[in-house]
């Protein structure tokens, strides 16, 4: 017996008798009954109180028997319990004012008289019904709350250089397809942060964003994170389980560090863009996929290519379009304002500030190399205001040295397009844009100042 296990249920009927008939039975099966004969109390009951069940009367008006009253009190009930599970009683078995009550909402009719085992298995029915609406509802609302988890709400810094207005530029135009993308760009410039952006500006933005970091899952199991594997499919599989692809399906699924994709599930991530569907690891059925693919890497694929260890028509499936960062070392006019928005934001987080840099704190954060890019300064900014004794950070709270050697090296290291590019862009900054000064400067003529300008974008 369901004994106590039900908490509360209503009961409204304008025969007195038949409520203390009612009353006397359910007691032992819920924890409260309550009772009203006069059904213009119900509306304030369901608002004080949560009941789990409703015994509801269709006519409670003398020589009626249309029970277009107990409709209008279910009504009533679901304004304020949009879930509620009626149950209506009546003397009038019509069959078509009981199909009638049904369509309009009800869990289910019984006759006057009762028989007291099948009224008390309709309303156990009914209370069981009622769990399931209320668990299908937490789980809606914790899916709701995992998709936002997973989506994440880290917001892009716009920056005003140009090489970052290129990219809003291509962000735009790109976001509303379903263009594969490859995101180029050194280790910490905010790869993830485009993905996000384009994610949030598509037509999948209020499906999943779902971010899968090759470099960190184990060799073994990557196949199986990335395509699920059924029960037994390898030792330890203990149980069945979606992968990535089949858990983003409908939205978008980031895979940072591709390259390092071994060149097995390179093959099988291949057949999956191709076919539109995964197989799970220890399966041999299909399953119908729908993602939006966006990659990224550090590594250079062609290089890469070249040596054998990455597919070539995988490289041209995954970059339907390449959306490349640059360094912040080469966009000095973003440093500023991105340390401003993190010191902004740690202020907040930790309850400190508000504050401002200085100058000096201003030249040491444009003149360093920043390797760590965008990462580095958002940890190097969070440090400062953690230990920042008054509302000016200043050079020393940062406690960086510019133009360190291995700095020197890294700026060496690149490509002479990249250094070229860079020179032009800072001495135009530096004469704020009067071209005469930079081209004496760089020792060129104008029209070849003018060329190189043109040659990279600026």
């Amino acid at each position: 017996m369901l004994k106590k296990e039900i908490k509360r249920i209503l009961i409204a009927d304008d025969k007195k008798p038949v409520l203390l008939s009612l009353e006397l039975l359910l007691e032992d099966y819920f924890d409260e009954v309550v009772c009203v004969s006069n059904p213009n109390l119900i509306p304030n009951l369901v608002w004080e109180k949560a009941f789990d069940v409703y015994l509801l009367d269709m006519n409670f008006s003398a020589g009626v028997s249309t029970g277009n009253e107990g409709l209008f009190w279910l009504e009533k009930i679901r304004e304020n319990d949009r879930d509620a599970v009626v149950v209506f009683i009546t003397a009038y078995g019509d069959v078509e004012l009981a199909v009638k009550a049904v369509k309009e909402g009800a869990f289910d009719f019984v006759l006057k008289p009762w028989e007291n085992q099948k009224l008390i298995a309709t309303l156990k029915a009914a209370f069981k019904f009622r769990q399931s609406k209320n668990k299908i509802n937490t789980l809606t609302k914790k899916e709701a709350v995992l998709r936002r988890q997973i989506s994440g709400t880290a917001q892009m810094i716009r920056g005003a250089s140009p090489g970052m207005q290129r990219i809003y530029s291509s962000i735009s135009k790109v976001a509303n397809t379903d263009a594969n993308i490859l995101i180029t760009g050194e280790n910490g410039t905010g790869k993830e942060l485009i993905a996000r952006e384009i994610h949030r500006n598509s037509l999948r933005k209020n499906e999943i964003f779902l971010t899968v970091d090759i470099a960190t899952l184990p060799h073994g199991l990557v196949e199986s994170e990335l395509f699920g594997h059924v029960k037994g499919a390898y030792t330890g599989a203990t149980g069945s389980r979606a992968g990535k692809f089949e858990a983003a399906s409908g939205g978008t699924i980031f895979l940072d560090e591709i390259g390092n994709l071994d060149l097995q599930v390179q093959a099988k991530l291949l057949s999956v863009l191709q076919n539109n569907e995964v197989t799970p690891l220890g399966s041999n059925d299909s399953i119908s996929t729908n993602i939006r693919l966006i990659c990224a890497t550090n590594h250079d694929l062609q290089k890469m290519i070249n040596d054998g260890s990455f597919r070539e028509d995988l490289y041209y499936r995954i970059n339907t379009v390449i959306i490349d960062i640059p360094p912040l070392r080469e966009r000095k006019e973003d440093i500023i304002p991105i340390a401003n928005h993190y010191i902004e934001h740690f202020s907040k987080k930790y309850s400190k500030g508000p504050f401002k840099l200085n100058g000096k704190a201003i030249i040491s954060l444009e003149n360093y190399g920043w390797p760590g890019n965008v990462r580095e300064l958002r940890h190097t900014v969070e440090k400062a205001v953690i230990f920042a004794d008054s509302k000016v950070i200043s050079d020393k709270d940062f406690q960086i040295q510019p133009n360190t050697r291995e700095e020197e090296q890294l700026i060496l290291l690149q490509p002479l397009e990249q250094l070229e590019r860079a020179a032009i862009e800072k001495a135009i900054r530096h004469f704020k844009g009067n071209l005469t000064r930079v081209a004496t400067e760089l020792k060129v003529s104008r029209q070849t100042l003018y060329n190189k300008i043109k040659r990279h974008g600026l």
